[in-house]
């Protein structure tokens, strides 16, 4: 019996996503050498491409089923590696983006009550994803989610 990881604000399980390829070994049908594509991430990422969006080119694009079987690392490892590094973890930056689309929405539909709960929900997602980037290191200590900070960024 398989037990499956539920969503944090929902009652559902949450199993619509696209499955990974099942085998760790290097399908027969690859061609790319590691130099090469980790030359390609770097553009990629020189580009403005996030790492979740280079690994959806380098699928759809250069046939390549997930980067970490040619590598050995992961695209995020890679970009570390070579000194680009963002800073705002990409799951983060995403919720943040989020929320200043939801503050937009309610500046203009202010009794929106279902939005008005779901940015509460997005902001809680924040608070709680930046108090584990902090604890490993990945934030500063000292950085805080305001809505008026994120407005300007």
């Amino acid at each position: 019996m398989a037990l499956w990881m539920a969503r944090i604000h929902a009652h559902t399980h949450g199993r619509s996503h696209s499955t990974r390829p099942s085998s760790h070994n290097l399908p027969s049908w690859v061609s790319n050498n590691p130099s090469d594509l980790s030359s390609i991430i770097i553009q990629f990422s020189k580009d403005g491409l996030s790492p979740s969006e280079i690994g959806t080119k380098l699928r759809d694009v250069h046939g390549v089923p997930l980067a970490k079987q040619i590598l050995g690392k992961s695209i995020t490892h890679i970009l570390t590696d070579n000194n680009i590094v963002t800073e705002l973890p990409e799951d983060l930056s995403q919720l943040v983006k989020k929320a200043l689309g939801l503050q937009k929405h309610l500046r203009a539909h202010n009794t929106d009550r279902r939005n008005i709960r779901s940015l509460e929900l997005i902001e809680a997602k924040i608070h709680r994803l930046s108090k584990y980037y902090k604890r490993i290191g990945k934030l500063q200590k000292k950085w805080k989610y305001a809505a008026i900070i994120a407005q300007l960024e």
